[in-house]
């Protein structure tokens, strides 16, 4: 990542405020987010033992295990079911509070659902401990909309990708930080769950101060709110250039001249030329959901069990796929700013579909002779698949949206977008435990059939968006579904 960060006071490369603007929003905003997703898997028996005994106490009920297991999955999915209902209005909120504001309502959110999280067991509320979840999947829906059109808004076109890929890595790291907290040696113990639980709000309340004082979206307040002095001061603070500075403030004039305003949700649905983008953003964000990547973070202790390791050896076999996870996804900026993201994000639906073959052949000869040589053959598939995926669709899915469409209708592009990415996630964690029981190793072939189907669609519908503004390319996907790319 260093090679391509030249951070100077000036020009079309990184400044050292927007380094700081990417770092920030990544460590308070989309870390959480990953940290959600990541932070129930190892003290699970723990919270499933204390919400029996809170039934048993507190409410006075004797539950079965169906009873509790079922209790569990809404502890688990209704944080999903709030990423879900978040995402039908972050557009209107970013629209109407700015890309930054919205940011900081999201931080607001995650700080109280963090005190929830703390004084749940204190107070022996199971309800607290689950409306903490479903108000921790709202603010990362908000997340999910407003962090890389905040990202992508601040910086010039020629970073669009480089910044673009910091909310991937930001969940790769959250997912890397749970699974080291909810280690039983740290705060995954019997004592200690309930801080393990709300451990990201460090990062959140560290980050809240900064991210207040930096300058808004420049685009928002000139297209939106008609802030021009304040879009100026802003463009100043960023690119400390006023060359650079002026040239955009024309663009933005120019934008305006158009009677560009902001796009409600009836508008985007009735505007044929934005069917196919829209059609590709909401396609890339469910894809890289049933991509199966959820499906292997969720269930590598089992997949891990299954295969012949112990207990013991599965977590730290586990962490080590997740350290591998982050490191990969450092590799996004690099990749983002030396290649276009058609082949990127073909050569990852390739790598994606072949890896996941191959993982559930290796297991199903796995479980069928035990072969010791097949463990590590799965790793190493699995290892792959982690790869591929964070060669393109991992980073590009997130930030695609604000290359694909112009100002007015992205906020609604982008909140479709979030909102197909948590019903791929709801529905990944709904079908997969039924997949496998049904089709043991090959549970895993539905997802290569999605990575197989994003290839075709990437293939045939994607235009190259690697140093182009919204406007060049949206005359090449007018025409919907018969259009030319190329």
């Amino acid at each position: 990542m260093v090679v391509i960060m030249h951070v100077n006071d000036a020009g079309e490369s990184w400044t050292w405020l927007l380094f700081l603007i990417c770092l920030t929003t990544t460590l308070g905003s989309t870390v959480p987010v990953g940290y959600f997703f990541g932070v129930l898997n190892a003290p699970a028996e723990i919270i499933q033992s204390w919400c029996d005994e809170v039934l048993s106490n507190e409410y006075d009920t004797n539950s079965s295990e169906s009873q509790l297991n079922l209790l569990w999955t809404s502890i688990v999915s209704i944080y999903l079911i709030g990423g879900i209902c978040g995402s039908c209005f972050s557009a209107c909120c970013c629209n109407k509070y700015g890309r930054k504001g919205t940011l900081i309502i999201s931080s607001v959110i995650l700080l109280i659902c963090g005190l929830l999280f703390t004084w749940c067991r204190a107070a022996r509320s199971l309800e607290m401990l689950l409306v903490a979840r479903f108000f921790g999947g709202i603010a990362s829906a908000l997340i999910f909309t407003a962090q890389p059109m905040y990202l992508l808004e601040l910086a010039p076109s020629s970073l669009s990708g480089s910044v673009g890929v910091f909310t991937c890595i930001g969940v790769t790291a959250g997912i890397l930080l749970a699974q080291i907290v909810s280690l039983p040696q740290l705060l995954g113990n019997d004592d200690n769950w309930p801080y393990a639980l709300s451990f990201y709000a460090l990062l959140v309340l560290l980050c809240l101060l900064p991210l207040m004082c930096y300058p808004e979206s420049p685009r928002w307040l000139y297209l939106v709110k008609g802030d021009v002095a304040g879009s100026a001061h802003g463009l100043r603070q960023l690119r400390g250039n006023e060359v650079n500075v002026q040239l955009e403030l024309n663009e933005l004039e120019q934008t305006l001249s158009k009677n560009d305003k902001s796009s409600t949700i009836c508008q985007v649905l009735r505007d044929k030329t934005l069917l196919l983008p829209l059609l590709l953003v909401c396609a890339l964000q469910a894809s890289q959901q049933l991509s199966g990547i959820n499906a292997i973070f969720f269930y590598s202790l089992l997949i891990l069990t299954n295969a012949g390791f112990s207990s013991s050896s599965a977590t730290w076999l586990n962490l080590g796929i997740g350290c591998f996870n982050l490191f990969t996804s450092l590799l996004g900026p690099l990749l983002l700013y030396k290649f276009n993201r058609r082949p990127l994000l073909m050569c990852s639906c390739l790598i994606c579909g072949g890896s996941l073959a191959g993982m559930s052949f290796s297991l199903y000869y796995l479980l069928s002779s035990e072969g010791m040589a097949l463990r590590y053959v799965s790793i190493a598939f699995i290892l792959t698949f982690i790869l591929g995926f964070q060669l393109g669709l991992g980073p590009i899915a997130y930030f695609i949206g604000s290359e694909l469409l112009e100002d007015a209708p992205r906020p609604v592009a982008m909140s479709f977008g979030s909102l197909f990415s948590w019903l791929g996630n709801f529905l990944i964690g709904l079908c997969f435990p039924l997949l496998q029981i049904a089709w043991s190793s090959f549970a895993f072939m539905p997802c290569m059939c999605v990575s197989i189907f994003c290839l075709l669609l990437v293939w045939r519908y994607l235009p190259e968006t690697r140093g182009r503004e919204p406007k060049d390319v949206k005359p090449l996907m007018s025409q919907g579904l018969r259009s030319k790319i190329n």
